[in-house]
């Protein structure tokens, strides 16, 4: 009986509150309430404004920063790399904004683009890792001095690839060798058949994608992305020691990805130039000044990171007479 008064009170107590709020906002606050409501809209409304206006002027000026950027960047990058020649190899999934702007700041440098190479998903899909030992075993003997000291199938493969497209016969031409290597490479599935290579090149720019972004799990929960695997780390290493001159270039600070790995081991960060942000025309206007650079013999990390050593490469006269090796874009061999 207690149990039931009780609960006949609160009830009671809720609509009498109910109808007091009724009563009073129909009433002596109802105009308060509207006032208060109108002057929060207003203020709302204004601050949109501000911030949309505050909007606009910003991209007015990056806008105009662009634009000094390019014509800035054009005066460097044109000629930096006139007469020479340079192959383009993707490492995974790159944007085709990236590998077009990639390719324009070459052609403005006055490269010659030898080749422009795609990597499959053979050479990291877990399920071709059997098919990657046999095909690199198979190589091994084909490779002469250019053959890793390592086990690692990825680096032997590196090493073929970076041999099919620098590999020459004295002069500008491919060898033998060279577009041999590059058929079996094709034929097994580990490059993507392309336009016929008739020079070979002198220098690599390798261009990778970003890494893996955290994915949704079924229950709702997020689950942190594999990160890139160590292959294109070898494939890139391997490259560079087969070239003499091999530059590899990612996206902007992205942990986890190949450009980061090389940064953060110092023994790999003395031989390989990098270069971040070419998801932006800074990044990939540093692309031929680093090329540029590494063919002169200077290695460097070059962004606008914490961890890059110089946001620009030196210019060729700059580093003339250089002979101190290591990553701060002094001369390394």
């Amino acid at each position: 009986m207690i149990d039931f008064r009780y609960h006949l009170v609160s009830l009671i107590s809720v609509f009498l509150a109910l109808a007091v709020g009724v009563i009073l906002g129909a009433g002596p606050l109802q105009g308060a309430i509207g006032e208060t409501l109108t002057e929060q809209v207003d203020a709302l409304r204004a601050e949109r404004s501000d911030l949309r206006t505050e909007l606009d002027a910003t991209q007015t000026a990056l806008d105009g920063d662009e634009r000094y950027i390019e014509a800035v960047g054009t005066r460097l990058v044109t000629g930096s790399l006139e007469g020479e020649r340079v192959a383009v190899v993707q490492l995974g999934e790159v944007s085709q904004e990236v590998h077009d702007g990639v390719l324009n700041q070459l052609d403005t440098a006055g490269a010659t683009v030898v080749a422009k190479t795609e990597l499959t998903d053979a050479w990291t899909d877990p399920e071709e890792e059997s098919s990657r030992e046999t095909v690199a075993e198979g190589l091994r003997a084909g490779l002469g001095d250019a053959v890793p000291e390592t086990d690692d199938p990825s680096a032997v493969l590196g090493a073929a690839l970076a041999l099919a497209l620098t590999g020459d016969d004295g002069g500008s031409d491919r060898s033998s060798q060279a577009t041999d290597l590059e058929a079996q490479l094709e034929r097994f599935g580990f490059v993507e058949p392309g336009e016929e290579q008739t020079e070979a090149a002198q220098a690599l720019v390798l261009l990778v994608g970003p890494a893996g972004q955290p994915q949704q799990t079924a229950d709702g929960a997020t689950e942190e992305a594999e990160p890139t695997p160590d292959v294109w780390t070898a494939v890139t290493q391997a490259a560079q020691e087969v070239s003499g001159a091999a530059v590899l270039a990612g996206p902007t600070d992205d942990p986890g990805d190949a450009v980061q790995a090389v940064r953060d081991n110092e023994d790999l960060a003395a031989e390989i130039t990098t270069v971040s942000g070419i998801d932006r025309l800074v990044g990939r206007i540093n692309v031929p000044l680093a090329v540029a650079a590494r063919l002169s013999g200077v290695v460097g990390q070059y962004g606008l990171e914490d961890d890059a050593t110089l946001p620009l490469p030196p210019a060729p006269e700059d580093t003339a007479g250089d002979t101190a090796g290591g990553p701060t874009g002094d001369s390394a061999g």
